[in-house]
């Protein structure tokens, strides 16, 4: 491992362990859920390329919305840097712009988050069109 990703290992440690301190919910399972859901979407090309995802959906109880909301709008970018290191890592290529964007939704399983993926060709952090939203599959119990 070089000295760039073991820094950016550390990094990413410390900020994990940060919101473990922050929140009552552990943050890792929301990054490990993004992880897989990236993973499992990733799909080989004919060309022997894997393609992943670009666009990612975290729709958030309202109470963790509402924490975060109060900590800055730097979350997202946190969970979209960590999501490119990983597919980094894996050797993946993305399918478009990458973005995670933060949803409060009161709809989500055992009050904690849902997370969904999809790939559009213009994306932004800002919001996905509705008619592109992705697809929600359930995160947490």
């Amino acid at each position: 491992m070089g000295a760039i990703s073991a820094l950016e290992k550390t990094l990413e440690n410390r900020m994990e362990a940060l919101w473990a301190r922050v929140f009552d919910k552990d943050p890792v399972e929301l990054l490990d859920a993004l992880r897989t859901e990236c993973d499992s979407k990733a799909v080989v090309s004919p060309a022997g390329r894997v393609l992943a995802p670009n666009a990612y959906d975290v729709a958030l109880a309202g109470s963790v919305h509402d924490e975060l909301a109060r900590h800055g709008g730097r979350v997202g970018q946190v969970l979209t840097d960590s999501l490119a290191r990983h597919a980094e890592r894996r050797g993946y290529e993305w399918a478009g712009p990458l973005a995670v964007h933060i949803t409060r939704s009161d709809d989500v399983p055992g009050g904690r988050y849902r997370v969904a993926s999809g790939v559009l060709p213009h994306v932004s952090a800002d919001g996905f069109p509705d008619a592109g939203r992705p697809q929600h599959t359930d995160g947490g119990s």
